[in-house]
C-alpha cells in the first residue's frame, strides 16, 4: 500500500466561465513565487489549460480523468507527479458537478476531488449578489456527500463592503468561508480562440500575464488559509498498477511531431511509452525539411495546423518526406490535427485550398463551429499498433473540422475503430491500412497497462 500526503486544493467552479482558470494560474504563479515546488493538474482531457499552468508553474502539468481512467489510475498519477512536491493545484472543468453524464459524478471536477480526498475551493460571480451567494454556496456544499467544499472565492465583485457582506452570509449560515473576493477588472484578460484559450508559447502570453494574476491573487485572496486548507487534505491510500505488461525488446524510434502546429499530446501517454523502450524524436513539420534519421514510427499528435497550413504547405521537403515514409511501409499514427495534415488538404472557412501529406485519401475543411466535442470509447476494428482488433481504448473528440472527401473505401483503407459516444450508436471512425491508422480521437492509452505490449509487438516479428 501506498500513501500520498502531499497538500492539495481543487479549484473549481460554480459554472463556466467564472474565473477558474485565471486563479489556478494565479495561485500557482504567486505560491511557485513564495519558493514552493506546485505541481499542477487540470481535469478533463483539456489541452490548453495545461500549457499555462505548465508555464506558471514551472513543471509538467498533468490531465485528470475520471471518464477516461479510473480512481487507481488517477490515484498513481497523481502521487507519483507530486512525490517532489510541495503542494499540488487541481484545475477543474466546468461547473463543480458538471461532467459526463447528467445524473451522476462521471468525468466530474467534484469525483476527482472525492477520489483524491482533496479540499474544493468554489468559485462563483458575486456581481450583483450578497446572501444569494450564501444560498448558491450551501447548494453546492450539500450536493454531494462525498465532496468537501472547504472556501469559497467571490470573483466580479465590488467594495470592501461588499466583501464583509459576502463573507458574513457564509459565516452566519455555517458555510464554508470566504477566502477572497477579487473585484471586478483585477484579473488580466487572457487571450482565447475557438478551442479555448490560445496556448502558453503564443504572442502575449507569458511570464508577465502571470505575474500580474498571482500580484491580483496575492491582493485579494486570503493565501495563508489556502494553505491551511491544502494541508486539511487526507493521506490517500492505493494499491500500485501493475507495470507495462510488455516492453519492447529493442528500442523503437518515435518521431513525435512537436512544434506550433502540432503539440496536444498527454504527457502520461508519452511517458508510458519510453517506460516501454521507445526513443521519442522531435521533429517540427513546420521548420524541417526532413524527418529525423532512422525512425521506426512517426506521430503526428492535435494542434492547430489550420493556423499554420500555408507554412505546411509550403513545406515541400517534409510533406514528400512523410509521403516516402508511409511509402517504404513506415508505421504512422494521427490524431485530429494529425488526421488532418496526414489529407491530402486543407480548406480554411476563407476558401483558401492547402495541399498537405497525401498520405490518407481525404480532404479536410475547417468550419466556424465545432463539428465534434464528446468523449468516445474506441473499439479497434482492425489489429494495429494499440492492439488486437476488439481492444477497447477511451478518449475525446474536440474539432472544428470536417472531412468533406473521402476516397478511403475505394482505395482499399479500413475503419480504425467502432466509436460509441454518449447517447448514441457506433459507428465507425478512422483509417487504417498496413502500418497506418489515423483518427479524430484523442486516445488516452497510458491507463490500459496491456497497451504497451500491443505497442511493441507491432515492430516485432
Amino acid at each position: 500500500m501506498v500513501k500520498c500526503r502531499c497538500p492539495r486544493l481543487v479549484i473549481a467552479g460554480s459554472a463556466s466561465g467564472v474565473g477558474k482558470t485565471s486563479l489556478a494560474l494565479g495561485l500557482t504563479r504567486f505560491l511557485a513565487r513564495q519558493g514552493l515546488r506546485v505541481q499542477t493538474f487540470k481535469v478533463g482531457p483539456d489541452f490548453l489549460d495545461p500549457t499555462y499552468l505548465c508555464l506558471a508553474s514551472g513543471r509538467t502539468c498533468y490531465n485528470l480523468d475520471g471518464w477516461m481512467t479510473s480512481p487507481c489510475y488517477v490515484r498513481e498519477l497523481f502521487a507519483g507527479a507530486t512525490a517532489s512536491a510541495d503542494v499540488a493545484v487541481v484545475e477543474g472543468v466546468m461547473g463543480l458537478f458538471d461532467g459526463a453524464s447528467p445524473a451522476t459524478l462521471d468525468g466530474s471536477t467534484a469525483e476527482l476531488a472525492a477520489w483524491l480526498d482533496a479540499p474544493v475551493i468554489l468559485v462563483a460571480n458575486a456581481h450583483g449578489a450578497a446572501r444569494s451567494l450564501a444560498a448558491l454556496v450551501q447548494g453546492f456544499a450539500n450536493f454531494e456527500p462525498s465532496v468537501r467544499v472547504a472556501g469559497v472565492i467571490a470573483n466580479q465583485g465590488g467594495s470592501p463592503r461588499h466583501r464583509a457582506w459576502l463573507s458574513e452570509a457564509l459565516s452566519s449560515s455555517g458555510l464554508p468561508p470566504l477566502v477572497g473576493m477579487v473585484p471586478r477588472g483585477a484579473l488580466p484578460a487572457l487571450p482565447s480562440r475557438h478551442l479555448g484559450l490560445v496556448t502558453a508559447d503564443q504572442a502575449g502570453i507569458g511570464p508577465a500575464l502571470l505575474d500580474q494574476l498571482a500580484d491580483a491573487c496575492c491582493e485579494h485572496l486570503d493565501t495563508d488559509l489556502l494553505l491551511e486548507l491544502a494541508r486539511s487534505a487526507g493521506e490517500i491510500e492505493m494499491q500500485p498498477l501493475l507495470p507495462d505488461s510488455r516492453a519492447a525488446t529493442r528500442t523503437i524510434r518515435l518521431g513525435i511531431a512537436r512544434d506550433e502546429a502540432f503539440h496536444f499530446y498527454y504527457p502520461d501517454n508519452l511517458a508510458m511509452l519510453e517506460r516501454g523502450g521507445v526513443q521519442l524524436v522531435p521533429f517540427s513539420p513546420l521548420a524541417d525539411h526532413g524527418l529525423p534519421e532512422n525512425m521506426d514510427a512517426l506521430y503526428f499528435g492535435g494542434g492547430y495546423p489550420e493556423l499554420h497550413a500555408e507554412r505546411l504547405a509550403n513545406n515541400a521537403a517534409m510533406l514528400a518526406a512523410v509521403r516516402q515514409f508511409a511509402d517504404r511501409g513506415g508505421c504512422i499514427y494521427g490524431e485530429c490535427g494529425g488526421l488532418m495534415y496526414l489529407g491530402r488538404s486543407l480548406s480554411t472557412p476563407e476558401g483558401c485550398r492547402y495541399p498537405l501529406a497525401g498520405v490518407l485519401p481525404i480532404d479536410t475543411a475547417m468550419r466556424k463551429s465545432a463539428r465534434m466535442l464528446a468523449y468516445a470509447e474506441a473499439v479497434l476494428a482492425v489489429d494495429s499498433l494499440w492492439g488486437r482488433a476488439g481492444q477497447a481504448y477511451r478518449g475525446h473528440e474536440f474539432h472544428y473540422s470536417e472531412i468533406t472527401k473521402d476516397d478511403a473505401h475505394s482505395e482499399g483503407w479500413q475503419p480504425a475503430y467502432r466509436v460509441r459516444r454518449r447517447g448514441s450508436e457506433p459507428t465507425a471512425e478512422g483509417f487504417a491500412q498496413g502500418r497506418i491508422l489515423a483518427s479524430y480521437v484523442h486516445l488516452h492509452w497510458a491507463s490500459h497497462t496491456e497497451a504497451m505490449a500491443g505497442f511493441s509487438a507491432w515492430f516485432e516479428g
